[in-house]
């Protein structure tokens, strides 16, 4: 029994866990990503922001929505110009950008569904809502940056009497 429990420990040393409420299993990770709700495939479904945008809101990526522009960065499709985003479709993972088709055998146009991981939003369409999780993102960044400016004068210790 010590046995087995000291190559338990082991293990569980091992692999640095943390939570003991998330599963570092393959299995189980693979089918809680692909079987998400749609409220947690949103989050998953982030995109990196572009650098002006990154300096701008000091944000690195948000999730994606219907009328952000932005540019694909990886693929067959890398380096076009900037399309505007007409559909997140979150059952499939992907999103359908305006500029982006393919032709059918038939003769049909159909849209390329693009991973948001493979696009960097260049544009963002903002509401109130957006601009409240911008300001909540870049609030912690913001603390951080002023942490060790403050760097304490030495007290003078001479007496000048």
């Amino acid at each position: 029994l010590q046995h087995v429990l000291v190559l338990s420990f082991c293990h569980f040393i091992g692999t640095m866990k943390f939570n003991r409420n998330v599963s570092s299993s393959r299995r189980k990770c693979r089918k809680r990503h692909f079987s998400a709700p749609s409220s947690v495939r949103r989050v998953i479904m982030s995109a990196p922001l572009s650098k002006e945008l990154r300096q701008k809101h000091n944000v690195r990526s948000l999730p994606i929505r219907k009328d952000d522009e932005v540019m694909v960065t990886r693929g067959h499709f890398k380096g076009q110009q900037a399309g505007k985003v007409i559909q997140v479709y979150r059952k499939r993972w992907v999103v359908h950008i305006d500029r982006i088709q393919r032709e059918k055998a038939n003769g049909a146009q159909v849209y390329v569904g693009i991973h948001p991981s493979k696009v960097e939003i260049t544009k963002l369409k903002l509401d109130k809502d957006r601009k409240k999780i911008l300001d909540r993102k870049a609030k912690p960044k913001q603390t951080e940056k002023g942490k060790h400016k403050d760097v304490q004068q030495p007290m003078d210790t001479t007496a000048s009497s």
